[in-house]
């Protein structure tokens, strides 16, 4: 059963709409903490941007983690990527896996993209959808192919460049976050970052390409008001009503 209680904003100064808009703002756009910060400048909200980082440090896995809650299950045939990133200058390598509708599944940064990190991926990858593929697609990387007899012999592996580009095309949007922070400073932080990111930006990207204008308005209206729910934003109008008449009292 999913949970509605939104997170606990007790103690903090400034209302929920404000603090899960900065959350909005940095997660789905390539926007640093200043920028959000001159974004909330220009609407009248004085806010800085070491406020914003501490929102979305504290609000947004958490944010993520409800928007999970609520996706379908996943398709039961997977497209799963590495990419290289650079975190404090070393390169290091981005784990991706997603199904036939695009949905994440999950992401892991490992330091290497042998057997030992394959496999590793696919059993963290198995233990938080709690399910199995029936096909699992990959490039022709032989690290996938050493990992999946291992872990998963009974599922179909392809294994072919030409079939995984909807995995390929889920790194773009990391890829335009990554040059827009300059790089990850450490491993810790990319994975915090990236695990937020993997739950809160696909949820406001539809796949436009397969719906008219005018359904993808109403899409995202939909996405807007769980994400308003699920921040608890959505209910902040009637709590403020109450509190005018306990006080009124």
């Amino acid at each position: 059963m999913v949970s509605d209680v939104p997170p606990s904003y007790r103690n903090h100064r400034y209302p929920v709409e404000v603090i899960s808009h900065c959350v909005w703002l940095y997660f789905r756009f390539p926007l640093s903490y200043r920028e959000v910060e001159e974004l909330m400048l220009e609407r009248g909200v004085i806010v800085s941007y070491e406020t914003i980082r501490r929102w979305c440090v504290k609000f947004g896995q958490a944010y993520a983690n409800s928007l999970r809650r609520r996706r379908p299950q996943p398709g039961d045939k997977w497209h799963l990527d590495e990419v290289f990133i650079k975190i404090n200058g070393e390169q290091r390598y981005l784990w991706r896996a997603v199904d036939a509708d695009g949905q994440v599944l999950d992401v892991l940064v490992q330091s290497t993209r042998d057997k030992a990190a394959a496999r590793r991926f696919f059993r963290k990858l198995m233990k938080k959808t709690r399910t199995t593929p029936r096909v699992i697609v990959t490039d022709k990387l032989r690290s996938y192919g050493a990992a999946h007899r291992e872990t998963m012999p009974s599922v179909e592996h392809r294994s072919h460049k030409g079939l995984n580009n909807r995995a390929e095309n889920s790194h773009q949007p990391t890829r335009q976050r990554e040059r827009a922070m300059k790089g990850f400073r450490s491993v810790g932080g990319a994975r915090r970052f990236l695990s937020a990111f993997s739950g809160i930006s696909p949820h406001f990207r539809p796949g436009r390409h397969r719906m008219t204008a005018g359904r993808r308005r109403f899409e995202m209206t939909l996405r807007f008001t769980l994400w308003n729910h699920i921040t608890g934003a959505a209910g902040t109008p009637a709590r403020r009503a109450r509190c005018r008449a306990r006080r009124a009292c």
